[in-house]
């Protein structure tokens, strides 16, 4: 797997999970401790995501890490 293809896969489940629990951009940034702009830059695959954030991202969606790498 190329490495824009993990970010990406990566960007459509953290999206898809936050849609399905109904929270928005800014509930999740509140929830993971993260600016809302950078959820954003997340989501659209414009960041390269660090190993805390996405812990962070994982425990404010109330997930395992590994949920937001599924194929």
């Amino acid at each position: 797997m190329e490495n824009n293809e993990i970010i990406l896969l990566f960007a459509m489940n953290m999206k898809r999970i936050r849609l399905e629990k109904k929270m928005s951009q800014e509930d999740l940034s509140f929830a993971a401790d993260l600016h809302r702009n950078y959820i954003s830059d997340v989501e659209c695959g414009r960041r390269n995501v660090s190993l805390q954030a996405i812990a962070k991202i994982a425990a404010g969606l109330e997930i395992e890490v590994s949920e937001l790498f599924n194929k």
